[in-house]
């Protein structure tokens, strides 16, 4: 994943678990993360729907944490952005008559899925509230 969305989401995060009892704006979001609110907004969403953050809109609205912080695990984030696997994407044209490109992809998609699961077990060992106390 060569993009900002996961630092972008465990900014997001990590912000809320620093208040858990307080409904954040987006707009509060951006402002510390120092992006456009509309970039927040489009992180929320995916949050949301990965079951990690609630909102609620009008006057009263914001964000806050669906789950208590030591249930999220960094990789539970890091899958809800997740668009390309580690290493990037194959090429998905090589030549089927030279002796690498005809098999390249076989073996690249090992690498990259057994890749993949080495960063998933890796953050799966770690909780939102211990990165949280990484700012303590």
């Amino acid at each position: 994943m060569n993009n900002t969305r996961f630092a972008t989401a465990i900014h997001i995060m990590t912000l809320l678990a620093e208040a858990p009892q307080e409904w954040l704006t987006s707009e509060w979001l951006a402002g510390s993360i120092n992006i456009n609110p509309v970039i927040v907004r489009k992180e929320l969403s995916v949050l949301r729907e990965a079951g990690l953050i609630v909102s609620r809109q009008g006057k009263e609205g914001g964000t806050m944490l669906a789950k208590n912080t030591d249930a999220i695990k960094i990789s539970d984030i890091y899958l809800a952005v997740k668009n390309t696997g580690v290493l990037g994407k194959k090429n998905n044209n090589p030549n089927p008559a030279c002796p690498v490109g005809k098999e390249i992809n076989k073996h690249l998609n090992a690498l990259f899925s057994e890749t993949d699961q080495l960063v998933l077990n890796f953050l799966g060992d770690k909780t939102l509230q211990e990165f949280l106390e990484r700012f303590r």
